[in-house]
């Protein structure tokens, strides 16, 4: 993962802390778009939406203005597919690290001089799905020859030095035997690894959850290599608490006290906010979200990413972001 440079480290560190202690989200995740090219099995959402209504680029640089999250992530739906995806990264950016600036994509669009052109514009981490190491990934996307793609644009994109992407991969009953193919998959290809978890809440499809005491034990001793650092292993980025966390939920299937609304949040293209992208609930303020429903939110039928990284403490979120980076880039 991409080193922070001391000069902006400052201001990511004063904003994450006002935010974390006021209430307002440390991370916001803007869906761009929810057009996509993929029709994932995992996933509610398919198909291009030629009449949907969209925010200008200019509309995000107010939310940034507004609440100055530290860390932002640009999602869809593919958000590749906005062909105004540029000036919305350049809208949003204050300085080439403020805010950390994520870009969420299936990777079928992705190539090196796309890359190039978004790292200028101030993309600091690309987040590309991986579902299986093989041709398995097409079919569980349903595009053809998205695998192909990956192993041939990926390892490119990794050949630049720049250590900014990063697998990540949602652990379903159907991947769970290959993770640690997978993880091969990310020191073959130069790149990451995040792991993170399938929830039926959008889908309510539970063949993907993972039940089987046989398959949660073997992701237990995976986890535990991984948390070792070693080998192939480094590759893995989650921290030890977000591992933890995540075979908590994958054993209880339910992990209360979700913050939605209050450390994290979801924009829509349109613009209106929700909750988090499993509960699209609209609303037009922060203020209304938490007081409407915040306050009373009883689900915790996730553990996606975006929640697991901010639920928890303060010290523990700054010394977990600070070790893992200078580990990353001391040993990647």
């Amino acid at each position: 993962m991409p080193h922070i440079p001391l000069r902006y480290a400052p201001q990511l560190i004063w904003h994450g802390t006002r935010n974390f202690f006021s209430g307002r989200p440390v991370i916001i995740s803007f869906e761009t778009t929810l057009s996509c090219n993929a029709n994932c099995r995992h996933c509610d959402i398919e198909g291009h939406r030629p009449d949907e209504i969209r925010m200008k680029p200019e509309g995000f640089r107010k939310y940034i203005d507004q609440f100055h999250p530290p860390v932002i992530q640009l999602s869809g739906g593919e958000p590749l597919l906005r062909k105004d995806l540029l000036d919305v990264v350049r809208a949003i950016k204050i300085n080439p690290f403020f805010p950390y600036t994520i870009l969420v994509s299936n990777g079928s669009l992705m190539t090196l001089e796309r890359y190039r052109a978004f790292r200028e514009a101030g993309v600091n981490q690309f987040s590309i799905s991986l579902d299986f190491p093989d041709s398995r990934h097409d079919d569980f996307r349903q595009i053809s020859g998205l695998y192909d793609t990956l192993n041939e644009v990926i390892p490119q994109l990794a050949a630049e030095g720049h250590g900014d992407v990063v697998l990540n991969t949602a652990i379903t009953s159907a991947n769970v035997g290959v993770l640690e193919d997978i993880i091969k998959t990310a020191e073959r290809w130069g790149v990451c690894l995040s792991f993170s978890v399938y929830t039926p809440l959008r889908t309510k499809n539970y063949e993907y959850v993972v039940t089987n005491p046989d398959d949660l034990r073997f992701v237990e001793q995976l986890f535990e290599r991984c948390k070792r650092r070693r080998g192939i292993y480094s590759r893995v980025v989650n921290s030890h608490i977000n591992l933890d966390g995540i075979l908590r939920f994958m054993r209880e299937g339910d992990i209360p006290n979700c913050s939605a609304g209050r450390r994290f949040m979801v924009v829509r293209p349109e613009g209106n906010l929700n909750p988090c992208s499993l509960q699209r609930i609209n609303f037009d303020t922060q203020e209304q979200l938490v007081r409407e429903f915040s306050a009373t939110n009883t689900c915790g039928g996730c553990y996606v990413s975006i929640r697991s990284y901010v639920e928890i403490s303060f010290v523990r979120l700054l010394w977990e972001n600070v070790s893992m980076r200078v580990f990353n880039r001391n040993t990647l």
